[in-house]
C-alpha cells in the first residue's frame, strides 16, 4: 500500500500544534505528541499518529478534558491513586508513572493506580520512564471491551497491554511490551486499511466461530485472548487480561469489563458505568532495594548475552531479546523518517485542516 515518509521532528511539530489547538497547555501538548510518536518510532504504528484523529473526536465529544487538573486522591508511602480529570491518557499516565518513581525513591517500590483517564498510547513509553533512575518499570491499562473471554461470545475485556522494562549495564534494556490478546486491535485496523485478511486465531465472529475477516468486529465479532482458543492456551491470555483490568480499574475506581469507555467517539457510552473513565496501573522498583544496582546490571548483561547467543532454529538469524526490534526500529526511523500509509496521511490532513495546521 502506498506510503509517505515524514521526519520525526516534522510529525512532532504537527501533532503538538493539533493538541495546542484542542486547548492543551504547551507543555502537555508537547508531552502528548512525544508519547504518541514514541509508538511510531518503535514500529508500533497502530498506536501512533494514526490515532490522532481518534483523540480529536473524543475531545469533540467532550470525553477528553484538554486542561485536566491531575491529582493524587489517596496515598500511602508506597502507593497512590491518581484522578486524571478526564485528561488525555498520554498526559495522565506520565504524571502517574512519575508518582510511582518518586514513591520508589523513598520506599524502594512505588505503585500507582489511575482512574478517570483515557487511552494512554503505548505502555512501553511509561514503563521505560523508570530506566533512567535504575528502576524496573511496569505499566498496564484496561481498554475498550473488544475481547471475548474463553468460551464466550460477549466482548468483556480490552486488549489490556502489559509492559515491563528492566535496566541492564552495557546491554540495552529488556523491554517486554505486549497486548494480552493474540493481536492488538490496532494491528487489525492496519489490516483493514490494507484490505487484508487476519490470521486465524486473532478474531471470532458473533457466534464464536474462528474468522479471518478483519472487519469482523463491526458485525458483533470479538478479538481473542492471547492463545486464540482453549487448545492453544487462550485461558491464560484471558486470565492475564483480567488481571490488568482488575489492577487498573477495580483497584482505582475506574470502569472495568464491559463498562470501559470505547475509544471510537461514535460508539455510545455503556449504561450503568461503575467507575470513572479508563484505568491504568504503574509500578516502579528500585533495583538497589533488592541488591546493589551494579551487581544486578552485570547479571542482566550476562542474562541478555546468554539468551542472545542461543542457537536459533533453522531459517532464523538470531534469538531476540524483548525490546530489540523496537529499539532497532527507533534508531532507523529517527534517522530515515517515519512511513505513513496514504490512508493515515489523508486522515491527518483532514485533522490539520480542521485546526488550520498544515501537515
Amino acid at each position: 500500500m502506498p506510503e509517505k515518509i515524514y521526519s520525526y521532528q516534522h510529525l512532532f511539530n504537527f501533532t503538538t500544534q493539533v493538541f495546542k489547538q484542542m486547548g492543551c497547555p504547551a507543555e502537555q501538548a508537547e508531552l502528548a505528541a512525544e508519547v504518541l510518536l514514541s509508538a511510531d518510532l518503535r514500529g508500533i504504528d497502530s498506536h501512533g499518529v494514526a490515532r490522532l484523529s481518534g483523540y480529536v473526536r473524543l475531545w469533540e465529544a467532550n470525553r477528553v478534558n484538554a486542561k485536566p487538573i491531575i491529582r493524587i486522591i489517596h496515598e500511602t508511602p508506597s502507593t497512590a491513586v491518581v484522578d486524571g480529570d478526564s485528561g488525555l491518557g498520554l498526559v495522565v499516565a506520565p504524571f502517574a508513572m512519575q508518582v510511582a518513581i518518586e514513591k520508589a525513591k523513598q520506599a524502594g517500590t512505588g505503585w500507582v493506580s489511575v482512574q478517570n483517564s483515557n487511552h494512554f498510547g503505548i505502555a512501553g513509553y511509561h514503563a521505560m520512564m523508570a530506566l533512567e533512575y535504575e528502576m524496573i518499570g511496569m505499566a498496564m491499562t484496561n481498554a475498550s471491551p473488544l475481547v471475548a473471554p474463553t468460551f464466550s461470545t460477549e466482548r468483556l475485556l480490552g486488549t489490556n497491554p502489559i509492559c515491563v522494562s528492566i535496566p541492564a549495564g552495557e546491554e540495552p534494556a529488556f523491554v517486554a511490551d505486549l497486548a494480552t490478546t493474540t493481536a492488538a486491535n490496532g494491528k487489525l485496523e492496519i489490516l483493514q486499511r490494507k484490505n487484508l485478511e487476519a490470521p486465524l486465531g486473532w478474531i471470532q465472529d458473533k457466534e464464536g466461530n474462528p474468522s479471518t475477516n478483519a472487519h469482523e468486529l463491526k458485525t458483533g465479532g470479538a478479538l481473542l485472548p492471547l492463545g486464540g482458543d482453549r487448545e492453544h492456551g487462550s485461558h491464560k491470555g484471558y486470565a492475564l487480561g483480567a488481571v490488568v483490568d482488575i489492577f487498573s480499574a477495580v483497584l482505582s475506581g475506574a470502569n472495568y469489563g464491559p463498562w470501559v469507555p470505547p475509544f471510537p467517539a461514535y460508539v455510545p457510552m455503556p449504561t450503568g458505568m461503575p467507575g470513572k473513565g479508563i484505568g491504568h496501573f504503574f509500578g516502579a522498583m528500585r533495583v538497589d532495594a533488592f541488591r546493589p544496582a551494579s551487581d544486578f546490571k552485570q547479571h542482566m548483561d550476562n542474562w541478555i548475552r546468554r539468551f542472545r547467543s542461543a542457537k536459533p532454529v533453522e531459517g532464523e538469524e538470531k534469538v531476540l531479546i524483548p525490546g530489540d526490534p523496537e529499539r532497532e526500529m527507533e534508531a532507523l526511523r529517527m534517522q530515515d523518517g517515519i512511513p505513513l500509509l496514504d490512508a493515515v496521511v489523508t486522515d491527518l490532513e483532514a485533522v490539520g485542516a480542521k485546526f488550520g495546521v498544515t501537515l
